[in-house]
């Protein structure tokens, strides 16, 4: 069993951007909550205080994971380049 790894006090963004034009974002986020490491992606809206409140739209799931969650994204990215959705990386 390996050793326990750090608890995090506080969450901390690792990244967001826009997701619209009415200010809802999506933010990336590393917390921790009852014991356990999570990787957050969640959609916010803008409170009408100019604040962005998380919604119930998004996933969370334990950091072991991220390696899972980046070859899916690579998949997804791959394939939506096969289909035309996107451009090929480096093509203009």
């Amino acid at each position: 069993m390996g050793a326990r790894r750090p608890e995090l006090t506080e969450p901390v963004v690792v990244d967001q951007w826009w997701a619209n034009r009415r200010h809802d974002a999506i933010v990336f986020t590393l917390q921790s909550y009852l014991g356990h490491n999570l990787i957050d992606l969640r959609k916010h809206a803008m409170g009408r205080d100019g604040v962005l409140k998380p919604t119930s739209k998004g996933i969370t799931i334990k950091v072991t994971r991220l390696r899972d969650l980046r070859q899916a994204i690579e998949k997804a990215i791959k394939k939506a380049e096969e289909l035309g959705l996107v451009d090929a990386e480096g093509a203009e």
